[in-house]
């Protein structure tokens, strides 16, 4: 590196094709996996199939071109793998290659795993069984006939319906024809409107102004208006019925007879007991007035309130 010379000692070709010419795209990982150490390391399994060995893996277990794999031996003395029951392994449930020998010598596949009487343990291990290869049968293709034409059958068919058709409904119109639905005497009209009707309900105002209307404050009340409001002729109605149900209520009156009262009783003399006693309950329901009674509590307050005042004038003007 020289000093105050603003580059190094470096070749830019060689920096260039490195970055531009000879760099290849990194693994990435897919969509929505979470990342960890060494995961670009990691075998894709999917791209694995059991039974059957790479170049690679033959290579690094030292395997020459027909040999058997390392752990043939111990599948023939304890059995296939049972996570894979229907793998076909050489040796073991599957003829040997062709040229290949069975024996525990260099290149051989060891011994075939058989039973007492010679029959093989895990399937046919000497190739004896014949498994006829399955044949599909080929329907015959008509040639002459291309893709989606329509096949003259089908229009026969559809004739035929036609015409069937056509039969039924002239059937149908004759004896509509011979059987009259409309009763004699009506006419059916030209035209029939199916449409409903919408009905046009009056519009309603939105709001309404009331009229005001002065007021005199009777004497004795506490909460009094000067004014009123005059409603419509929707709420006379219920106007009515509450001071129906007040003069209801005021014209029960409870009257005392005497029973000597009673022979020489008539009319006239009812009526007079009736309002006699009626006065008399006006009178007992006349409300009282308060202003009497405001005015001397307000004075009781007002009389609290100095003598307050004079025990604070006197604990000031007070000295220890």
């Amino acid at each position: 590196m020289q000093p105050k010379m603003g580059k190094m000692d470096i070749d830019y070709q060689v920096l260039h094709d490195a970055f531009f010419k000879y760099q290849t795209k990194p693994k990435l990982t897919n969509h929505g996996d979470l990342y960890h150490e060494g995961k670009e390391f990691e075998v894709k399994l999917r791209e694995m199939k059991p039974g059957i060995l790479s170049q690679e893996l033959k290579e690094a277990l030292g395997m020459p071109e027909g040999a058997p794999p390392p752990w043939l031996i111990n599948m023939q003395r304890y059995g296939p793998p049972p996570s894979y029951p229907q793998l076909k392994i050489a040796g073991l449930n599957a003829p040997i290659p062709l040229g290949a020998s069975f024996g525990y010598q260099p290149g051989g596949w060891g011994k075939p795993p058989v039973d007492e009487y010679g029959r093989p343990l895990y399937g046919d291990v000497f190739g004896v069984q014949l498994v006829e290869p399955v044949t599909y049968e080929e329907e015959p293709v008509d040639r002459s006939k291309h893709w989606g034409d329509l096949e003259e059958e089908e229009e026969e068919e559809e004739e035929e319906e036609e015409e069937m058709d056509e039969e039924e409904l002239e059937d149908g119109i004759e004896s509509v024809d011979s059987l009259s639905s409309t009763p004699t005497g009506v006419e059916t009209p030209d035209v029939i409107d199916l449409r409903k009707q919408q009905r046009k309900e009056p519009e309603k105002p939105l709001y309404q102004v009331l009229e005001e209307k002065e007021e005199r404050i009777a004497p004795g009340t506490l909460l009094g208006t000067t004014h009123t409001y005059v409603l419509g002729a929707t709420d006379k109605t219920g106007a009515k019925r509450v001071d129906l149900i007040r003069g209801q209520k005021s014209d029960k009156v409870d009257i005392t007879l005497r029973p000597e009262e009673l022979e020489a009783l008539d009319d006239v003399t009812l009526a007079a007991k009736y309002e006699e006693a009626r006065e008399e309950e006006k009178m007992r329901n006349q409300r009282e007035d308060f202003s009497d009674m405001v005015a001397e509590a307000e004075k009781k307050r007002k009389r609290k309130m100095q003598e307050k005042e004079g025990k604070s004038k006197k604990q000031k003007d007070f000295k220890f």
